[in-house]
């Protein structure tokens, strides 16, 4: 009796949005088409969101590069974007997912700030530093209160799926960011909570945060801020490396 090859998954999103055009969203956005191609994605829309309208995305877009995968660009500011299509909250933004630059800016952290900004306009709200040094091989405080890490001491490729196996010690990759960032919010008594924006690789080496959970993070700070004041700790991360953040409410 022969033996049946086991299920291929198919994925499956409503919308992916990439953040940036130029060198890593268009080899996102060609890497996205590829597995379209090949029948291991199917999503109703691709949104790249570049200022420039003649980025990479866009020259590629004109020249059909995409074939008849549904990409567009959106030339809006990555903030304006983000707080027109964050605002539906967790129950709409299901099957939906954002596709990070590794070089952008802590947005997932200033969406949250500019949104307790709206919430409470009489209230201070800001980024503070983190309470400890994070224990990581590599870590860099920047000034503006973000503070960079890494379990890398070396440079990845931008196309690594951080496998169990490392490509780059090649011995078992027995460390994971969003594991570190939750006890050290844990280990923190001035943290009421963590939010951690996982950037999980999910098909043809392209890393993706679900929407709902940027959303529902925003619910959590609403509760937590509604009690009184409050911190918590904002991660953007993959399993090697992140961008933390306190966001202060007083």
């Amino acid at each position: 009796m022969a033996l049946q090859a086991p299920a291929f998954r198919v994925l499956n999103f409503e919308r992916i949005v990439v953040i940036g055009g130029g060198c890593y969203g268009s080899w996102y956005t060609r890497q996205l088409a590829r597995a379209i191609e090949r029948e291991a994605l199917r999503v109703h829309e691709i949104v790249v969101v570049d200022r420039d309208d003649a980025c990479r995305v866009a020259t590629s877009l004109a020249g059909g590069e995409y074939g008849a995968a549904p990409v567009r660009l959106d030339t809006r500011a990555w903030h304006t974007f983000l707080l027109d299509w964050l605002a539906d909250g967790p129950a709409a933004l299901r099957g939906q997912a954002m596709v990070p630059s590794p070089l952008m800016p802590h947005l997932c952290l200033d969406w949250l700030v500019a949104r307790a900004q709206a919430r409470w306009p009489d209230r201070q709200v800001s980024v503070q530093p983190l309470p400890t040094v994070p224990p990581t091989p590599w870590e860099r405080a920047a000034p503006d209160a973000r503070h960079y890490v890494s379990f890398a001491t070396w440079t990845c490729p931008v196309n690594c799926i951080e496998p169990a196996k490392c490509p780059a010690t090649k011995g078992p990759r027995d460390w994971s960011m969003p594991v570190m960032v939750r006890q050290l919010a844990a280990n923190e008594p001035s943290l009421a909570d963590a939010a951690i924006f996982h950037c999980e690789h999910r098909t043809y080496g392209v890393g993706m945060i679900d929407a709902d959970t940027i959303a529902d993070a925003d619910r959590r700070v609403a509760a937590l801020g509604a009690a009184g004041p409050c911190r918590v700790l904002v991660g953007t991360v993959s399993h090697c490396h992140g961008a933390l953040g306190v966001l202060s409410v007083n």
